[in-house]
């Protein structure tokens, strides 16, 4: 377990460094948000349909889904790993004491996370003193935002499980790009990060509640927001929880599988 602490501080403060790139994201993520909140601000202004959220609610769920985006948006692609796949340097990986699934799926995490730590506060800082309706609105009470930080705490262990397993469909294709395009895009769009779910047609919001993707990143910011109520809350994240424990233990078979077909060939 030392050793995986160890190579989470490295590749934490590692990825730490690129602030210049955490200020180019920044930037990215307050365009897009303003763009985004000022969609719906006017669609929610010009209609009378009854939507489901109201306009407070897809506000902070667009803010939220920003701050958080470093950690949320699942189309990562690391380069080093899918590099060390196709090389054949993965070897080298092998001969070096630890699990690989678990290394990987460490790098991925510390890499989110420090994305998220250069990048959440400016934005939610600002988003917190927009006038209104342009405002990130503060939780419900102080139950609700615990249920948040819980959910979201699950979806920091969600993604990179998720993510690794991605990754590791490399070993099984000589061109990874098109899956891996088509894998994240779509469950990008069940997860709520194109659009929220409760917009979703009703088959579509099935579809949805089946799926692993909604509990990546669709609950705790509708936990936050006020979307989904306490109630439903408790029965969402005892499932999120399953999810997290089964992708990762998907991922680790997945790995073990993988590593039983590699040849790495060369003197």
């Amino acid at each position: 377990m030392k050793q995986y602490i160890a190579y989470f501080r490295l590749r934490f403060i590692a990825n730490l460094q690129y602030r210049m790139a955490a200020v180019a994201g920044i930037l990215t993520q307050f365009a897009f948000g303003f763009i985004f909140v000022m969609i719906y601000v006017a669609f929610y202004e010009s209609s009378n349909t009854i939507a489901p959220m109201t306009l407070n609610q897809v506000v902070t769920y667009l803010w939220l889904q920003q701050s958080f985006y470093a950690l949320l948006f699942l189309y990562y692609r690391d380069g080093e790993i899918i590099s060390m796949i196709k090389n054949g340097n993965v070897a080298y990986e092998l001969c070096r004491p630890g699990n690989l699934y678990f290394k990987w799926y460490i790098k991925i995490l510390s890499s989110k996370l420090a994305g998220l730590t250069l990048k959440f506060s400016p934005i939610i800082l600002v988003a917190l003193f927009l006038p209104k309706p342009y405002r990130l609105m503060l939780p419900e009470n102080s139950l609700v935002f615990l249920m948040f930080l819980l959910s979201i705490s699950l979806s920091m262990l969600l993604i990179p499980a998720f993510c690794t397993i991605v990754h590791l469909l490399s070993f099984f294709l000589l061109d990874e790009r098109g899956v891996y395009t088509f894998v994240t895009a779509f469950a990008e769009i069940f997860a709520g990060i194109v659009i929220p779910l409760p917009f979703f047609p009703n088959m579509l919001q099935k579809i949805a509640n089946i799926l692993p993707f909604r509990y990546m990143a669709d609950l705790p910011l509708r936990i936050y927001s006020g979307n989904i109520a306490l109630n439903d809350a408790y029965f969402y994240i005892l499932i999120q929880i399953i999810w997290t424990i089964a992708f990762v233990v998907m991922g680790y078979f997945l790995a073990k599988k993988s590593l039983q077909r590699v040849v790495v060939q060369g003197g």
